[in-house]
């Protein structure tokens, strides 16, 4: 990587992994909140479907401007609303001023992805934009794990608003040291008249045209898959620290937490569970890095559909793995871990290959439209199941989703010809 690639990826690596951290936070949130509002699971997957489901359809909006104004004002504005947006969490008094407080967050969240991922496709060149992409990928799991990690460890020692007040901290001071950075967003490609013309994104015209180019060729399978993934990813996050004390409950009992000299308002907040999700979540982390380097030796399309196999035959073992030992248990959640990240990266150099360079910001807009827009819906329909059915019914459900999202990575996987979008190195 030359400077101007370092830059980028630097930059775009610290805002991915506070976007993750508020992102994964709200599970662990959510354990409280139960407890807090008295509300059902059912009631609060709905309420927190509000956030993630801005935080998609935002995206489409984002695009289209990341096209027309540049990556760096929209991060940076992103960064600014999320961790005013946490504030506002900390302040809200019943469960519909958190639904609010959260569509905030969304809003400023939404436009992240397809700002990072476009200054990514346009800014690094192709022979190591797997390489930024892991990098960058990496950095999310870090905001993955760590969000968590940070409010479950903060959350033994103060009241859940001062700690989402604490969360906010980062975003803001990253906000001014963004406005600081400086790097070439377009380095990678030609662009006409070597900058964005503004005045080309700015009609309804204009937007149907790019979209149609967009949808040329293999992105619309592109599109429908990744909606499937998002349906997937919401589902079996939003609930699983709920779902895996249950099961570490089965296996272990009530554990002795003085034993393990815990005692007092600690040993009331502790729980084990919140640290399995965790750990989890940062085996991740070495998913992200071998789905990345896997995007540059192999066809992405084909590792998707790799990794799709993967997340069915593991939502199929993980309610039987998870009742029949602990060693299978933790088995069964490494493998989730390294899988559901593992694939982002693969699915991330599909886009950039199945999408038009001048129109990246739409395709990636697109694109986590589905992933987070539609996908949002996962936590409502894992609410509803876990209210009404049982959780082996969630996992078939799961299954299914990602088989569905497999069968169109295949197909786009086979098909022959060059992609129609091809980036041009500077």
């Amino acid at each position: 990587m030359n400077a101007n690639e370092r830059s980028i990826t630097g930059f775009l690596m610290v805002a991915h992994w506070l976007v993750h951290t508020y992102e994964l936070s709200i599970p662990i949130l959510m354990t409280i909140w139960l407890r807090e509002f008295s509300v059902t699971a059912a009631v609060l997957g709905t309420v927190v479907t509000v956030g993630y489901a801005v935080f998609g359809v935002g995206a489409l909006p984002g695009g289209i401007l990341v096209d027309r104004y540049g990556s760096r004002r929209l991060i940076v504005g992103c960064l600014l609303g999320m961790g005013g947006a946490f504030l506002l969490v900390g302040l809200s008094q019943t469960v519909v001023t958190v639904a609010l407080a959260l569509g905030v967050w969304g809003l400023a969240a939404s436009v992240y992805h397809p700002a990072g991922l476009a200054l990514i496709s346009t800014g690094v060149r192709d022979d190591v934009r797997g390489r930024a992409f892991a990098y960058h990928g990496m950095a999310g799991n870090a905001g993955i794990a760590f969000g968590p990690l940070a409010t479950a460890v903060l959350l033994l020692a103060v009241d859940w608003r001062l700690v989402v007040a604490v969360l906010a901290v980062p975003a803001l001071i990253a906000a001014v040291v963004g406005l600081a950075s400086e790097f070439d967003e377009t380095a990678a490609v030609q662009v006409a008249d070597g900058g964005r013309d503004a005045s080309t994104s700015r009609s309804l015209a204009s937007f149907v045209a790019d979209s149609r180019r967009v949808f040329a060729g293999g992105f619309l399978l592109v599109f429908l898959l990744v909606m499937g993934n998002g349906l997937y990813y919401r589902g079996v996050l939003t609930f699983l620290p709920e779902l895996l004390d249950g099961f570490l409950t089965s296996q272990l009992g009530p554990v002795d937490l003085q034993s393990i000299g815990l005692t007092g308002p600690v040993a009331a907040e502790f729980d084990l569970a919140k640290y399995l999700y965790v750990g989890l979540l940062t085996v991740g982390i070495g998913g992200q890095y071998v789905g990345g380097r896997l995007s540059d030796r192999i066809r992405p399309e084909r590792g998707v559909a790799a990794m799709l196999v993967a997340l069915s035959l593991l939502a199929l073992a993980f309610v039987p793995a998870a009742r029949a030992s602990l060693a299978t248990l933790l088995a069964v959640s490494v493998g989730l871990g390294i899988a559901l990240f593992g694939m982002q990266p693969l699915v991330q150099a599909t886009i950039a290959k199945y999408s038009p360079p001048d129109a990246r910001g739409l395709s990636f807009g697109y694109t986590y439209l589905g992933i987070f827009g539609v996908g949002s819906l996962g936590a409502t329909i894992a609410g509803w199941i876990l209210t009404y059915a049982s959780v082996g019914t969630l996992f078939v459900v799961l299954a299914g989703l990602a088989g569905s999202a497999c069968l169109l990575a295949t197909i786009l996987g086979t098909r022959d010809g060059p992609s129609l979008a091809v980036d041009v190195d500077s």
